[in-house]
């Protein structure tokens, strides 16, 4: 499946990743190690992390076995995840058996659900930390050095981290994530980021595009904006201090609001070399407005991410999807209409609680219908603490879900070969991103629609600039061209 997915939702090659910076100006002496499982948005918050504590002087390490403060960056999402982590953490406690005075702990989206287990039980850890309570981590810090076990997993109908620049970790200095939001309030029945990520909040504006702005002028060339719904994406000016909606009583004069089309047109406007990308985008939310607002800027690129998880109204009634098929195709004509040469890539959920085979031929229908450039594609999973979990029983077998998740594949696999072969002879604008993984005489970077493209290297050109590219031929997974 590797080929079907060069952006992953969960970047495997990045899973169990450790940040190293620079080293610190007020350094305190100790050191941090952190690494990081999941999706985007967790790389994303190791970053601040990692920026709250080197506030404090620690320097972080490649090796948590020289390390003072270990955390592990946490994911609810994979079935495996539990496991995975648990591993680790027994791997740490050994380290730690050699090093009493270290402090080991949990972060993220399985803090919450497992912190009892990890403190009480195997007593693994000294610290759980869940995604709104970054900033009591030198509090919590102080509590284990005192001999406590320290616990916060509150989480919060405001904190959005806005005023904290992340540091850029392994970063190439080209792309760089940047997170506009927190939380998400669809309940979608199979997910648990509404347990473990808390209430939607956007974040100021202002600070979104300060951020951009800086990464601009110190070299980066693309920002991916971070949602867990972009599209819901909704900030006023007048907002109350506890992050919600201001009444008519509180507004007074005609309060300034920014939606997410707005958003996306005040950090196109930065600079035109400034590649704009989002994730991700829910149907029921994404607007004509964000469909114009693509359309209007070059430098936005001409790709959604458009999870459909099932091509079948009942299944979609009971993921608690709040669209339709119907619906769906809707927002696919409408990109069509409107944006005639996007991408679009999608999530596809197969052998969901009572599916049967013909509502499975819906999704494959679906897949045929709008012939995806990519897709994410997994069997169902029950996730503990889900609506889906406590509601209905995960009665497909796994051989059956197998099967119909193989013939998914097979069949994105066919689409995005065919949507790679409508490059062939057109010239790309590509923005390099380094060497190729095979060769150095190579460079590699990606078009606006999300597709790798592989060049030779010409003088003149270098990582972070633009190149335009002919597309002379391609694989099932890349492009490959010549600059012209």
């Amino acid at each position: 499946m590797e080929f079907l997915t060069p952006d992953k939702t969960h970047d495997e090659s990045r899973q169990g990743e450790a940040l190293v910076l620079e080293p610190v100006e007020k350094n305190n002496g100790r050191k941090l190690y952190i690494e990081s499982y999941g999706c985007a948005m967790n790389f994303s918050d190791s970053e601040i992390v990692a920026s709250i504590l080197a506030e404090k002087g620690f320097e972080t390490t490649s090796d948590y076995n020289n390390a003072d403060v270990v955390f592990i960056n946490t994911c609810s999402i994979r079935e495996n995840a539990e496991t995975r982590v648990r591993n680790r953490l027994k791997e740490f406690a050994g380290a730690k058996g050699k090093n009493p005075g270290m402090v080991v702990g949990v972060l993220g989206c399985m803090a919450e659900r497992l912190k009892s287990k990890f403190l009480e039980e195997e007593k693994l850890v000294d610290v759980v930390v869940g995604p709104d309570a970054y900033r009591d981590l030198p509090n919590l810090i102080d509590r284990v050095d005192e001999g406590q076990r320290a616990v916060n997993v509150l989480l919060s109908r405001e904190e959005t981290y806005a005023d904290i620049s992340p540091v850029r970790l392994n970063s190439n200095g080209i792309n760089a994530f940047v997170s506009i939001m927190r939380g998400c309030d669809n309940m979608c029945s199979f997910c648990v980021v509404p347990f473990t990520r808390g209430r939607e909040r956007s974040r100021d504006p202002h600070s979104v595009v300060a951020e951009c702005q800086d990464l601009f002028d110190k070299g980066y060339r693309e920002v991916t904006l971070l949602g867990q719904n972009v599209d819901s994406y909704k900030w006023n000016a007048s907002q109350l201090a506890d992050g919600s909606e201001p009444s008519g009583e509180d507004l007074g004069e005609a309060a300034e609001v920014v939606n997410f089309a707005n958003l996306l047109e005040m950090v196109a406007l930065i600079h035109p070399d400034l590649r704009v990308r989002f994730s991700t985008s829910h149907p029921k939310d994404i607007t004509d407005e964000v469909l114009y607002t693509i359309a209007k800027y070059d430098n936005i690129c001409n790709y959604i991410h458009l999870p459909v998880q099932s091509g079948n109204s009942r299944i979609l009634d009971l993921m608690n999807r709040t669209y339709d098929r119907a619906w769906y195709m809707e927002r696919v004509d409408a990109i069509r209409r409107i944006i005639p040469d996007c991408a679009i890539s999608t999530d596809i959920i197969t052998g969901f609680c009572t599916e049967t085979e013909e509502e499975h031929n819906d999704t494959l229908t679906m897949m045929d219908y709008v012939q995806y450039d990519y897709a994410y594609m997994f069997m169902y999973s029950e996730r503990p603490g889900t609506l889906a979990a406590k509601r209905y029983a995960d009665d497909i077998p796994e051989p059956i879900k197998a099967m119909r998740l193989k013939q998914v594949v097979a069949k994105q696999q066919q689409y995005s070969y065919v949507r790679l072969q409508q490059h062939l002879g057109r010239v790309e604008k590509v923005l390099i991103e380094g060497y190729s993984k095979k060769s150095d005489k190579d460079y590699c970077g990606r078009n606006d629609k999300n597709a790798m493209v592989v060049f030779p290297v010409q003088e003149g050109y270098k990582p972070g600039q633009y190149a335009n590219v002919l597309v002379e031929r391609c694989t099932t997974a890349t492009l490959i061209g010549k600059i012209i």
